[in-house]
């Protein structure tokens, strides 16, 4: 039994992100929806660091934010919350640790605080993943395969196996910029095919990820210290809101081109936009922060 029993239940975190089929199927459909169904309806957002609140590392208090109180979260919430959502289903599913792709360096970073799970059903592994945002969110679970192309709607995905290394990187389709002020926006990718992170399979408990937290939310030179941001996956695509910058973005599939429809927006807009595109409300006031780093839609 889990030790939060009573305290934490699965009728609440379905509830949160609309799931009303059988709970007992631990079947590669119900994994598929519920990880999509997560990434529709819980934000990927580091707003927290920039509201002068401490992101911790205890289950309870990450429930109560991302489940009872409709916030979202980075990757060590979302992803530490479906572990426990997956275990409390039945799933046979292991913590991994990853380290993210930095484009400045030209490689992974050194910090492997990236959070992530291996799944394994009728003796096949998937890697699940509902906390990365933006277009290189998975919204279904990759089956652990080397060389692999899995198409989604924000690209093709594929898993590399390096030796004891995996690494995952996705081909995506050319930026279509609406707005022409953006045209040269350093948040627009402009790289067909990317690395989005590394990982072995070495299972990690939570503890590995506590000090990886603290350093993320201290470090100045941190991509969450240096960047406010709100990311929800659409039917179409996804939103975000980086800094002052909010953007609509849309996959056109048979048309080979991601849209993106940018605009800024005023102090004033702030609270409203997290409010009506990401159904999020905060306590605090954010300040929001954009400074150039390695991050783009």
């Amino acid at each position: 039994m889990s030790s939060f029993e009573g305290k934490m239940k699965l009728e609440e975190y379905f509830q949160r992100i609309g799931f009303d089929g059988p709970c007992d199927k631990m079947d590669l459909a119900t994994l598929m929806l519920v990880h999509k169904l997560h990434v529709m309806s819980i934000p990927f957002e580091n707003l927290s660091i920039h509201c002068g609140e401490w992101i911790t590392m205890d289950l309870e208090v990450i429930f109560n934010k991302l489940v009872r109180s409709s916030r979202g979260g980075w990757c060590l919430e979302n992803n530490y919350l479906f572990g426990w959502v997956l275990r409390e289903m039945g799933f046979d599913a292991t913590t991994l640790s990853s380290r993210a792709f930095n484009s400045i360096i030209n490689d992974f970073g050194a910090l492997d605080s990236h959070l992530i799970h291996k799944v394994i059903i009728d003796g096949k592994a998937y890697i699940a993943d509902v906390s990365f945002g933006v277009s290189s969110q998975i919204w279904e679970p990759l089956e652990l395969i080397s060389g692999k192309d899995q198409p989604q709607a924000a690209g093709v995905f594929r898993l590399v196996h390096e030796g004891e290394i995996w690494v995952l990187e996705k081909t995506g389709r050319k930026p279509e910029v609406l707005n022409p002020e953006f045209a040269k926006s350093s948040l627009v990718n402009r790289k067909e095919t990317k690395q989005i992170y590394c990982f072995t399979l070495e299972p990690r408990q939570v503890d590995h990820f506590i000090d990886k937290s603290q350093r993320l939310q201290k470090d100045p030179a941190s991509l969450f210290t240096n960047k406010s941001i709100c990311s929800l996956q659409t039917p179409t695509g996804f939103k975000a809101l980086i800094g002052w910058t909010y953007s609509e973005v849309t996959y056109k599939l048979e048309e080979g081109v991601d849209v993106l429809d940018m605009r800024n927006v005023t102090e004033d807009e702030i609270d409203v936009v997290l409010k009506e595109q990401f159904n999020v409300k905060l306590q605090n006031k954010l300040k929001p922060v954009c400074n150039k780093t390695f991050y783009t839609l």
